[in-house]
């Protein structure tokens, strides 16, 4: 079963025709779960648990005005009342930064990631200096590649967790501080361009499909309704501090997320899976990975993310995919004559890598 065979229309007119009868319920995972802006949502069921910012993005969709609108409810059936409360009292009031982000932690990430011998210093300054001067794709790769193999051969799976995670630290921490030190190192800089290719190529550990069965094993029509308790929670009104972006790399391996690639995939192969792709799986990872990586990286879309509104976000976005597009026309020329051909293809990949980018930026 489709979104698309389910409702009886594409999957790209979902939040136009909520407002219409009979499309009065929506049921998500993480696709309407954040970052969906409808003034008339007015009830939210909660079966999934919630903490931190994804708790305030989440039931925050029901946090708009609209003249029709005079209240709102929310049913949780996973989360209690503290975990609620303590995820909203950091944006209840004034919101401080806790401290500054370190400049010197860079230096930390780079010697760590020096000290795993998964690239060499002469192999970054040949793949930045091909990369400045305009070479195609295929020959940064064979560079990328070996460090690859070297990230397979010379590391365990906690040396590659390990490894990736403060990779991914050093681009989040020096994208950050790039644009608002007056100064900058060339190391830093060359460093950050080459895990910047590196790290989407590296491969992930080897996850369990911990949703299998799941269904099968549930028996829905066992379950009875009972009311446990009705509570209210009360915000301190007090000012709060949050952290600063954080420059440490991750040393252990996350909890697996089931739905956010697989529903991205899915609504993919429901609406282009007609599309006669030469490289299928090469498609799915340019719009999952390296499109989003890319558009998140450019420093107009972070400026409208960090200090403007969410309509301003999405204009950037749509400026910075249309330049990354460009730019993927050398990778896969397929793809670039889909978006620049096929309205709904746009539409539907400037939502998709809007989704990804605005969402996790704030939720990070």
């Amino acid at each position: 079963m489709t979104e698309a065979s389910l409702n009886g229309f594409p999957s790209s007119q979902i939040a136009d025709r909520i407002q219409q009868d009979p499309y009065r319920f929506l049921i998500c995972a993480d696709k309407f779960q954040t970052g969906y802006d409808e003034p008339l949502l007015h009830t939210m069921y909660v079966d999934k648990p919630l903490s931190g910012i994804k708790a305030v993005q989440t039931l925050s969709r029901l946090n708009r005005a609209h003249p029709k609108k005079h209240d709102v409810f929310v049913l949780d059936f996973m989360n209690d009342a503290d975990t609620i409360q303590q995820a909203f009292a950091d944006y209840y009031r004034t919101t401080i930064l806790a401290e500054e982000t370190d400049p010197n932690k860079l230096h930390d990430l780079k010697a760590a990631l020096d000290g795993y011998q998964v690239y060499a210093a002469a192999q970054v300054d040949q793949f930045v200096a091909l990369y400045l001067g305009g070479v195609d794709r295929d020959r940064l790769d064979p560079i990328l590649d070996v460090c690859v193999a070297d990230y397979r051969e010379r590391l365990d799976e906690d040396g590659q967790v390990d490894f990736k995670g403060k990779a991914k630290a050093f681009l989040r921490t020096y994208g950050f501080l790039s644009s608002i030190l007056p100064y900058t190192s060339a190391e830093w800089e060359k460093l950050s361009i080459f895990l910047a290719f590196l790290v989407p190529k590296l491969p992930a550990p080897v996850e369990e499909d911990l949703s299998k069965g799941i269904l099968e094993a549930i028996d829905m029509d066992s379950y009875r309704v009972e009311k446990q308790a009705a509570a209210r929670i009360q915000l301190p009104d007090a000012d709060a501090e949050i952290e600063p972006v954080p420059a440490t790399g991750g040393g252990r391996r996350p909890e697996p997320e089931l739905d956010r690639l697989s529903n991205i995939l899915k609504a993919f192969n429901d609406q282009f899976g007609n599309i006669p792709w030469s490289d299928a799986d090469h498609v799915h990872k340019l719009i999952t990975e390296d499109i989003p990586q890319r558009v998140a990286a450019d420093k107009a879309y972070q400026n409208a993310r960090q200090n403007s509104d969410r309509q301003n976000a999405r204009i950037e976005h749509d400026k910075a995919l249309a330049r990354v597009m460009t730019a993927v026309l050398k990778d896969d020329t397929e793809l670039f004559k889909q978006f620049m051909d096929n309205e709904s293809f746009r539409r539907w990949m400037a939502d998709t890598v809007f989704g990804l980018t605005y969402s996790e930026d704030r939720a990070g």
